[in-house]
């Protein structure tokens, strides 16, 4: 649609997004894209508002409209320290719910209000009451790729980089943890606390197998450093030189000497993580997921000129969902998901 002024991006700012897309793009490919990155640049500054890209997002959201990339937890707390009004999350719905949460007084968008998570749709509130029924005195802990009614009828939530520790810190024998059955297995193999699953599994990472990962070995002569989210099912998990959350993943890779390297994660984080390691070989077995892909640039456009879809949370849950929040950085500091 037409807009109401022409774009005003500088040329600087254009020119440091091109240098970072074309190391994954082709040229013709930004020749295409430049003209809505700048739209969508004119109208963040109209809005006064960022956009937000959880790491398995595409690199032209990624590196080209992005103005703070991270997981879900990272960038709704780094959202928190800018002075913008206006919040467009590129991620999905329980993200755009947690930054509502961590910023209340912002307005928080994501532009297709249909991009939901397999994990957050996996368990309900009235599952983790029904669960407290079943199991008194025994704590809940809550992934945070959940929805806001979940986090508020937990305990505690925790990130994949610091769950062991989130659990661990409640000086209890037995956990209820919701609702990555996967990751769950994996906190309960690096603990002596009793754990109690749920059923929930990623889309995504619950595809791969360590057959697979066999295979890219032979691929490769065992030239190959994989390294796999604990979202992934225990045998993937095995079959793995590295196990850590995306964050822990980017941190890993700083001083990983490999220079080929697999990441058993959302196909995406690859393309965006390469952009910095242009020595290294990252091998793609691309599993996509289709909720982050509904986010486009298109969509971030429409979002900022009409400011939709907004999303909000009713003050009483968002109050005990926070506190379920709060009390995991007390703990483990919020490091990444």
């Amino acid at each position: 649609m037409a807009l109401d002024s022409s774009p005003t991006m500088t040329l600087p700012d254009l020119e440091a997004r091109r240098e970072r897309l074309l190391r994954v793009l082709p040229e013709a490919e930004w020749e295409l894209l430049r003209p809505t990155l700048a739209a969508i640049e004119d109208w963040k500054r109209q809005r006064n508002a960022i956009v937000l890209a959880h790491n398995y997002q595409t690199p032209e959201i990624f590196h080209g409209a992005a103005d703070l990339t991270g997981d879900s937890l990272a960038l709704a707390q780094q959202a928190a320290a800018t002075d913008a009004e206006v919040i467009v999350l590129a991620g999905v719905h329980f993200m755009a719910e947690t930054a509502k949460i961590i910023n209340p007084a912002k307005t928080v968008l994501i532009p297709d209000p249909a991009a939901g998570c397999t994990l957050a749709d996996a368990v309900t509130g009235a599952d983790v009451r029904l669960l407290r029924e079943r199991y008194p005195d025994t704590p809940v802990v809550t992934y945070v790729n959940t929805s806001a009614e979940v986090k508020a009828e937990s305990d505690i939530c925790c990130t994949s980089s610091n769950a062991v520790e989130v659990v661990e810190s409640l000086g209890v024998p037995r956990v209820i943890f919701l609702p990555d059955e996967y990751l769950g297995r994996y906190v309960a193999s690096q603990t002596d606390v009793e754990v109690i699953l749920w059923k929930g599994h990623c889309i995504v990472h619950e595809r791969f197998t360590p057959e697979e990962i066999g295979r890219f070995r032979a691929a490769y002569d065992g030239q190959l450093e994989v390294l796999a989210h604990p979202e992934c099912p225990p045998q993937v998990l095995a079959a793995a030189d590295y196990v850590g959350s995306t964050s822990g993943m980017v941190r890993h890779l700083e001083t990983a000497p490999s220079p080929r390297v697999l990441l058993v994660t959302e196909c995406s984080m690859s393309d965006n993580v390469a952009v910095n390691y242009p020595d290294r070989e990252f091998v793609r077995p691309c599993n996509l997921c289709p909720y982050m892909k509904r986010i486009t640039l298109p969509k971030i456009l429409e979002s900022l000129i009409h400011l939709r879809y907004e999303v909000t949370v009713d003050p009483e849950i968002a109050a005990r969902a926070r506190r379920a929040v709060e009390r995991m950085l007390v703990v483990g500091r919020g490091r990444g998901g």
